[in-house]
C-alpha cells in the first residue's frame, strides 16, 4: 500500500473549534485556571502539615508511654516484695524485748534495713508515720482513736506501713487517725 493510499484511510483530522475570546476573557480563564490549581496545591499542603503533625505527636505519645513503662516496670516484682518486708516487721514487733530472741531481733532487722535501702535505690520509698496529716491520697483509715497529745486528723497509729515508687502509690498506708474526744 503507498502513503497516499494509508493517508486516505485514515480518518481526517478534527479540526479545533475556533472560539472568538478577547484579550480580557482569556485573561480571566487563565487565572481562574491558575487559582483552581493554587487551590489544590495548598489543600495538597495542608494535608501533608497535618500528616507532619500528627506523626509528630504520634511519636512524642509513644515516647511518653515508653518512658511510663520503663519507669514502672518494676512495679509487680516490688509489689509482691512488699509481704516480706511486713513480715519481717512483724517478726521484730513480736520479738519485743525478749533477752533470748535479741541476736535474732538484731539480725533481722539488719536484713529488714538491707532489704528497704535495695529497694529504695530501685525508686521504692515507705509512706506514713505517726503524727502527719492525715492525707487520703497516702493512706488508708481504718479506724480512729482517741489521743488528746495529738491533733486531730493526723496519724495515730501505723497498721501497715503504704510504699510509693516514683511517685506512684503502689500500696497505702493502713492508718488509725486521731479524732479529738467529744466532751
Amino acid at each position: 500500500m503507498s502513503k497516499t493510499e494509508k493517508n486516505e484511510m485514515q480518518e481526517p483530522e478534527a479540526e479545533a473549534p475556533k472560539v472568538d475570546l478577547s484579550e480580557e476573557e482569556l485573561q480571566a480563564l487563565c487565572k481562574a485556571h491558575v487559582c483552581t490549581k493554587c487551590a489544590v496545591m495548598a489543600e495538597a499542603e495542608d494535608i501533608k502539615l497535618r500528616a507532619l503533625a500528627d506523626n509528630e505527636n504520634f511519636k512524642r505519645r509513644i515516647q511518653r508511654e515508653t518512658e511510663e513503662v520503663r519507669r514502672y516496670a518494676t512495679e509487680s516484682v516490688l509489689s509482691d516484695l512488699l509481704p516480706v518486708l511486713d513480715n519481717l516487721a512483724l517478726a521484730i514487733e513480736h520479738a519485743g524485748d525478749n533477752p533470748a530472741c535479741k541476736n535474732l531481733v538484731m539480725g533481722v532487722d539488719m536484713t529488714r534495713k538491707i532489704f528497704l535501702d535495695t529497694l529504695k535505690r530501685h525508686g521504692l520509698e515507705c509512706v506514713g508515720a505517726c503524727g502527719e496529716t492525715f492525707d487520703p491520697g497516702m493512706h488508708e483509715a481504718i479506724g480512729t482513736v482517741c489521743d488528746p497529745g495529738q491533733e486531730e486528723g493526723c496519724v495515730a497509729k501505723i497498721s501497715q506501713s503504704g510504699y510509693v515508687l516514683k511517685g506512684r502509690v503502689i500500696r497505702p498506708a493502713k492508718v488509725l487517725v486521731n479524732k479529738k474526744q467529744e466532751v
